[in-house]
């Protein structure tokens, strides 16, 4: 026995028979960890090559006061984000709570009474419900400004059904999206190709026709991003896979230039837009977190792929499967019972280096339909990036597994989870 899994039984409690399990995945997912370890080091470098090409120096982690005008790291870190997403322009801001918030900016920035907006991938994630206006009135949401909404189901497949999509655009048909993540369906993530098809034929029906991504969770997941294959414009989150673990806060927009700008006139005031707005220090960490960026997210894929590997052992349904190519770093495992979904978050906030002892429990989450349950002993609050797991307590009980700022860190969570669900009698 070596040296870790004497440790892992000794300091942590594990069973032998979860380490013996958990390393014969591991053996037989060489070839796949290869393939995504490629993908890592071409992003790698991409990153390395914008930073080298924008000639970020150390004046860039400086910042100014009051309004924030010509701050030059924060005009640098857009000029980067632009370049590695290969578009025109690019908002990089503190100020932009969270990826929801990044999205709705995007959807109320562009959108004007007597449009449509048409969902491409069925329901969005449960807090973009209330800014499009499906739940909650009177809050400010699409729906009360005239914007009309419509969403088309995927097929049964989990593809975009173009079908039924070019049934749907009408003459106010002002933008189509689509959630690359799973978010909280049993769906794999959409590739990129998947997202090079749509946005071909949504163009060959009007090429008007806005094509927005909400991109959270997808960033390095392949050589090209949804900006490389005709997307206008994308949103995510820098506490997810662009800030790397190091990021504190903030999200992005990248895209058309003339996009991107109705954007900052929605997250500052019309006239003033992005010539203000101050960065608070906070360049650096979003610099050097996108740097390392590829490698943090590398090991957080391999993580849910390892989960995968594990859980569809022991007899569970796993969305993706182990075979499947990866569109984000979220792996989804149907638990089949309340029960069993705590347990599992309870291991891994057990696993986490912050707040290993506090004991998570669901709760009336603001934005979320039913109770939810989060497990992310972070460094950075709310961080998935960082190992977490999370689940709404509805059926048919599944659980969300992603993160982890190493893959060994991320490996644990899968065996914590492994051991919380053995200890209460609850794997099967």
């Amino acid at each position: 026995m070596n040296y870790t899994d004497r440790l892992l039984i000794d300091k942590f409690g594990i069973s032998e028979s979860i380490i013996n399990l958990v390393n014969k995945c591991e053996k037989e997912l060489s070839e796949q960890y290869g393939k995504l370890d490629d993908i890592m080091a071409y992003n790698q470098y991409k990153v390395l090559a914008a930073f080298q090409e924008n000639e970020i120096c150390d004046r860039h982690f400086s910042w100014n006061t009051g309004y924030g005008y010509d701050d030059a790291g924060r005009d640098a870190t857009e000029r980067v984000y632009a370049h590695i997403f290969n578009t025109e322009s690019s908002l990089v801001r503190p100020i932009i709570v969270n990826g929801t918030h990044a999205l709705s900016l995007t959807l109320m920035g562009i959108l004007r009474p007597g449009d449509q907006l048409i969902y491409c991938t069925g329901a969005p994630y449960d807090t973009l419900e209330e800014t499009i206006g499906i739940r909650g009135q009177g809050k400010g949401s699409l729906k009360d400004y005239g914007i009309t909404y419509d969403q088309v189901e995927l097929t049964p497949e989990g593809r975009i059904d173009l079908e039924e999509l070019s049934k749907r655009i009408t003459a106010a048909t002002r933008m189509v999206s689509l959630q690359r993540a799973t978010g909280y369906g049993w769906r794999k993530a959409i590739s990129i190709e998947e997202i090079e098809e749509w946005v071909a034929f949504v163009k060959g029906i009007n090429p008007e026709i806005i094509c927005m991504v909400d991109n959270c969770y997808g960033e390095f997941l392949h050589t090209k991003e949804p900006t490389d294959v005709g997307a206008d414009i994308m949103a995510g989150s820098l506490i997810k896979n662009p800030g790397g673990g190091l990021a504190l806060t903030g999200g992005y927009i990248a895209g058309r230039a003339d996009l991107v700008k109705l954007v900052s006139y929605r997250m500052t005031t019309p006239g003033i837009g992005g010539e203000c707005g101050l960065t608070f220090g906070q360049t650096r960490t979003m610099l050097q977190g996108l740097f390392i960026g590829p490698k943090t997210v590398n090991g957080a894929v391999k993580g849910s792929v390892l989960c995968a590997k594990v859980f569809e052992e022991l007899g569970y349904e796993v969305c993706p499967s182990v075979n499947d190519a990866r569109s984000d770093i979220i792996q989804a495992i149907k638990l089949g019972s309340p029960d069993a979904v705590i347990a599992f978050c309870k291991g891994i906030q057990a696993a986490a280096p912050i707040d290993s002892q506090v004991s998570p429990e669901p709760w009336d989450m603001p934005g979320y339909e039913d109770p939810v349950i989060m497990a992310a002993g972070a460094f950075v609050q709310g961080s998935s990036i960082e190992l977490s797991a999370d689940a709404p307590i509805r059926e048919p009980y599944v659980v969300y597994f992603q993160g982890g700022l190493t893959y060994e860190h991320s490996k644990y969570g899968v065996i914590r989870a492994l051991h919380e669900l053995e200890n209460r009698n609850l794997l099967r």
